[in-house]
């Protein structure tokens, strides 16, 4: 079962701020910033208040205030000066931790206002390359040290699906004009990580392209009945962890043999385990590092 994580080590609001260990020290011995708790043991540890105001102060501290001024601010003085300075001043770095804060609050509300605000500004594809893609990457790294559980990032997750979902639904009335080739869009069996592919989907409608989106967890089989369909098949797939980096090139080396067995078919694959294909299978086959760079190519 998924418990929320409401008590947060040190080590976790390094993690979630940016700012090093040493210096929370500095700043809670010197200006009395926050108010740890202690164990049993006597180990300091943090409640979701004292999460919130320390990217609170870390917002205002990136605008050029002084820790010695914001210490002497009324407590619930920053989160206004920090809404009010956001509303002028929309800053990428700012806006990830609101997004972060919503997830660690599971605040709907909060990711929906900090996005909808962003709107007045920048496009989807801006906030989702400049902010979503940074915030995923950060998710990553919080899960992998134990800073957030699966519940949170399963939240933000599904959270900017919705938003990849909206605006692709927004494109698809307009029909394709560049026909003569299908993208086909799916995540092999096992795989579950979504959003890479929901992006790729999103750029090629924008630009113009018939794609086909099949979804996740799809048998070489599945994948394999689109060409029944559809002639001058690209298959697009964003593998993450499965298949893993052991089996990827046997993956590759059977949907080679079963799928790309025509002059015709292409596979386009992304994603971490994509560094593991090897070029050498076959000249149908191209990998690519990023969604951004493929997607100014279309």
């Amino acid at each position: 079962m998924n418990t929320p994580k409401n008590v947060f080590t040190i080590k976790d609001l390094e993690n979630l701020s940016g700012i090093k260990a040493h210096t929370i020290r500095i700043w809670e011995k010197r200006y009395n910033i926050l108010e740890p708790m202690r164990t049993d043991t006597n180990i300091r540890v943090y409640d979701m208040h004292s999460l919130q105001k320390l990217l609170n102060i870390c917002a205002l501290h990136s605008f050029g205030y002084k820790i010695s001024t914001i210490a002497k601010l009324a407590e619930e003085k920053i989160p206004v000066m920090v809404r009010e300075i956001l509303s002028n001043k929309t800053l990428n770095s700012h806006v990830i931790n609101n997004f972060k804060l919503a997830m660690m609050n599971f605040d709907q509300a909060l990711f929906f206002n900090t996005y909808n605000s962003l709107l007045n500004e920048k496009s989807f594809r801006e906030i989702f390359y400049g902010c979503f893609i940074p915030l995923l990457e950060e998710i990553g790294v919080l899960w992998q040290t134990d800073t957030i559980t699966p519940a949170h990032e399963h939240f933000i997750s599904s959270l900017i699906k919705q938003k990849i979902a909206a605006n692709t639904e927004k494109i698809q009335a307009t029909p394709p004009i560049k026909t003569d080739r299908v993208f086909a869009l799916y995540l092999p069996q096992g795989e579950v990580h979504e959003i890479g592919l929901m992006l790729l989907n999103y750029e090629l409608i924008l630009n113009g392209y018939k794609a086909i989106y099949v979804g996740q967890n799809v048998s070489i089989a599945g994948v394999k009945d689109v060409k029944n369909y559809f002639d001058n098949v690209t298959y697009i797939t964003y593998i993450t962890l499965e298949p893993n980096h052991a089996e990827v090139n046997r993956y590759i080396e059977t949907m080679t043999k079963e799928v790309l067995n025509d002059e015709h078919t292409e596979l386009y694959v992304f994603g971490r385990t994509a560094t593991g294909v090897d070029a050498k299978i076959s000249t149908k086959i191209k990998t690519f590092n990023n969604i951004k760079d493929f997607a100014d190519t279309l």
